[in-house]
């Protein structure tokens, strides 16, 4: 509104040198203000994703960020609104790390291979599922991996409708999958088991009590004959691939 003063604070974080109006990504992608800045998105991106890294999602927060960055909580807020700013900029970062090299062509690798970049950029990074917004907000990173997967489907007779649900698919595989396994990974961890062998010495006292009921004749055999139980990669790789398999065979590609 006309005559309405600035906020100095906590605002919307969208001031400086780019304009009042400017996004956060237009920020990111202008120059610092002075040359002797020392606390920029990058950074603050950055060093969000170290804390995460060591001690967990809910250890990131406005005021341990700034005691990490060397800042009073006040100088972050002029850089970032809040935490939906933060969010992004962790999702950012996260999202530069997953740079499929340009010699991977076929739309079957490249998919492949974001997947296979999803599931280790989230065994990295275990507390990427737990934001908000990991998968659905627009930074150029994220959107970078959407440009590339589209790239690879085009120019195959697929309608534009149909090549973002074949990304979408793999991604929504490698991103389920993968939290899935970090999930499994931190529970037995908590359990103190540290091998699968250990995981089901542990569980069998009500593994037995269930297979003994007879109801499940089928999962008992899994469990008696499989000799992959322990083998993530290959299980996650399988899957990936029984997707690709059916976006070909759906898509006729």
């Amino acid at each position: 509104m006309a005559g309405q003063k600035k906020d100095s604070g906590k605002g919307d974080g969208r001031g400086g040198s780019a304009g009042p109006d400017a996004t956060l990504w237009q920020r990111l992608e202008q120059p610092a203000a002075a040359p002797r800045a020392s606390l920029t998105l990058e950074r603050i991106g950055a060093v969000a994703v170290e804390i995460a890294d060591a001690e967990g999602f809910a250890a990131v927060t406005m005021r341990r960020l700034a005691t990490d960055l060397g800042v009073a909580p006040m100088a972050a807020y002029r850089h970032v609104s809040g935490k939906d700013d933060l969010w992004a900029l962790m999702a950012e970062r996260v999202a530069t790390e997953m740079r499929i090299p340009d010699e991977v062509t076929g739309w079957r690798e490249v998919l492949r291979a974001f997947g296979l970049l999803t599931r280790d950029m989230m065994l990295r990074h275990p507390w990427v599922g737990q934001l908000p917004t990991h998968l659905f907000v627009l930074t150029p990173g994220r959107l970078a991996i959407a440009e590339r997967q589209l790239a690879a489907l085009d120019g195959l007779g697929l309608d534009e409708d149909s090549m973002m649900v074949a990304f979408r698919t793999v991604s929504a595989f490698a991103h389920g999958a993968g939290q899935s396994e970090v999930a499994l990974r931190e529970w037995t961890k908590s359990a103190g088991w540290s091998s699968g062998d250990e995981t089901r010495l542990g569980l069998a006292p009500q593994m037995m009590y269930l297979m003994d009921t007879g109801r499940y004749p089928t999962y008992k055999r899994y469990g008696l004959r499989a000799t992959r139980k322990d083998d993530a990669t290959w299980a996650f790789e399988t899957g990936l691939d029984c997707v690709l398999d059916g976006i070909a065979a759906r898509f006729g590609i």
